[in-house]
């Protein structure tokens, strides 16, 4: 791990994201440079919700899944340093570049290494890559939007 590195186990990310099951797909974060870059880790387990439906038989982790677990670790990069992160969520604005490279099945550990491209005061371009065994399997580019807690109950982000 690099110097200033911060790990983050279930509890510490509980603490700063709002997912929870069954869309909570983030597992410990070991890697974190605030504002900078963060890598985060999900054990994908035959249990998932997912598998049952896709595929019968044949399981592969959602590619649309994939690119949420890589905003979720996002997500915890840019509210992880918020006074008031309680009162913010970060939404998807856009999604760019997206690739799938080989499935993910039951039993992969994926890590999701994400790095900040471009940061404003209300919005983030990120850069996000899965590796399962130090392969990559997905990358995509992400827009983040960051709201305040109160503009979503009017539906406005």
């Amino acid at each position: 791990m690099e110097a200033g590195s911060i790990v983050m186990d279930i509890n510490a990310i509980l603490a700063v994201l709002p997912h929870r099951y069954p869309f909570l797909l983030i597992d410990r974060i070991v890697e974190l440079d605030e504002g900078k870059r963060a890598v985060g880790v999900k054990n994908v387990t035959y249990n998932e919700p997912f598998f049952q439906g896709h595929f019968p038989g044949a399981p592969v982790m959602p590619g649309v899944l994939i690119v949420e677990a890589m905003a979720q670790v996002g997500a915890v990069l840019l509210l992880r340093g918020i006074q008031d992160r309680a009162s913010k969520l970060v939404y998807f604005a856009g999604i760019d570049q997206a690739r799938f490279r080989r499935p993910v099945v039951p039993g992969d550990q994926v890590r999701f290494e994400v790095q900040v491209l471009k940061l404003r005061a209300r919005t983030a371009r990120l850069r996000g890559e899965a590796f399962v065994d130090g392969v990559l399997v997905a990358e995509a580019e992400m827009l983040s939007s960051l709201a305040d807690l109160d503009q979503n109950r009017t539906g406005t982000p």
